[in-house]
């Protein structure tokens, strides 16, 4: 891990090509939120891809339509949903309607994070 930032509502850990974010149980996230992950992005990805890997161990409301504001971070690859909970495939379907990023729910850690590995690799075929 390179650092980490803790913006009240969620933990950002920062890897070199990844995020790692974990959300406070009961908050909902919506548009506005955006600003801390640009302000990540551009401090620490602005010359290079990354993926968001969103590990949802608390319960948490997505507004869906904070997609449409990620879609517009150019170098954000995709995002990998990490969850056990069955619910959450049911809600990475929905999600996925929403962005033009790719998007992926994995029940383990590793698994997102060979996802990850992937779709960057991709990249430099």
């Amino acid at each position: 891990m390179i650092t980490s930032y803790d913006f009240g509502y969620c933990l950002a850990e920062i890897y070199e090509d990844h995020i790692r974010v974990y959300i406070n149980k009961g908050v909902t996230i919506t548009p506005d939120h955006i600003s801390e992950l640009n302000f990540v992005t551009k401090k620490h990805f602005e010359n290079k891809f990354f993926v968001y890997v969103a590990i949802r161990i608390n319960s948490y409301t997505i507004n869906p339509m904070i997609y449409v504001e990620s879609n517009k971070i150019h170098n954000l690859l995709g995002v990998a949903i990490v969850s056990k909970d069955p619910r959450q495939k049911s809600q990475a379907k929905i999600e996925k309607v929403f962005t033009n990023k790719k998007l992926q729910q994995f029940e383990t850690l590793e698994e997102a994070l060979q996802w990850k590995d992937e779709i960057i690799k991709g990249l430099a075929d």
